[in-house]
């Protein structure tokens, strides 16, 4: 229904489309490349017709505060998320609405019998199925730890997976971990070719094997391994909080006498 000289253009209040800068910056060069204009730091107001019935949508600049209109002849809109303020009072999430847990152990920073994962953690990460996926079985192990007045040694380096459509046959990939740090296979499938293609069906098919796989309701063990549980070195042994120079006796302390962690 649009002219061939209509464009695709992207609007949104954040500084970002996503907050990986890598990822943002393979995304905004892809934009670049296929001429979709990206407008960052608008916020959608309004939409009204005009006197010729033409669609026009109001967006505020959200530094400046300054309006401007723009016609289109169709969107999609992705509304603002607001924080369940029951939440917020309860002192169950911050301000932000996100529950707040050690990003670790994923154990509640005041509540000690609360455990969480998903996209309702809060944190520095991208909120994936992958990194649910992953986030399971440290929430599985911990919480039978703490059942059983053991260590929680079960430790989530913020592990998640962005598959990235570049077309109809195309796809690549981000990972990272918490804080954005890139995993090692980050972009390891080039953008296009045959690798690309290859990729695309590859991952299609993969991750709908592995959500079927994880939402089954078969009686298993569980991601990772579904034939066995997982086991975690000691918290003093754990390679990752070794190299991110966690605080370690105070998640050990946590565990043994129930003090809280700031």
């Amino acid at each position: 229904m649009s002219s061939q000289s209509a464009r695709i253009t992207y609007w949104s209040p954040n500084k970002w489309i996503y907050k990986f800068p890598y990822a943002n910056e393979i995304a905004l060069e892809e934009c670049a490349k296929r001429g979709i204009d990206v407008n960052l730091g608008w916020e959608l107001m309004k939409i009204v017709r005009n006197a010729h019935g033409e669609k026009i949508g109001t967006f505020k600049h959200v530094d400046s505060g300054a309006l401007k209109d723009h016609p289109f002849t169709h969107v999609n809109i992705n509304p603002n998320s607001l924080p369940h303020q029951e939440l917020v009072d309860s002192g169950i999430s911050g301000n932000n609405g996100m529950v707040d847990v050690c990003p670790y152990t994923l154990q509640h920073k005041r509540f000690e019998n609360i455990f969480a994962f998903g996209d309702c953690i809060d944190g520095e990460t991208t909120r994936t199925q992958h990194a649910a996926h992953a986030q399971t079985p440290i929430v599985k192990y911990n919480v039978q730890a703490y059942l059983e007045g053991k260590q929680l040694s079960g430790v989530y380096d913020g592990y998640t997976y962005l598959p990235f459509m570049l077309g109809h046959s195309n796809m690549t990939c981000f990972q990272h971990l918490w804080d954005y740090e890139p995993a090692p296979l980050n972009h390891w499938v080039p953008n296009y070719g045959q690798f690309s293609q290859q990729y695309f069906y590859y991952s299609i098919k993969g991750n709908m094997k592995e959500t079927e796989k994880f939402a089954s309701f078969k009686k298993n063990h569980g991601p990772p391994h579904y034939s066995f549980s997982a086991s975690y070195d000691p918290l003093e042994k754990n390679e990752y909080l070794l190299n991110k120079g966690v605080n370690i006796p105070a998640l050990q302390a946590r565990n043994k006498d129930h003090k809280l962690i700031a």
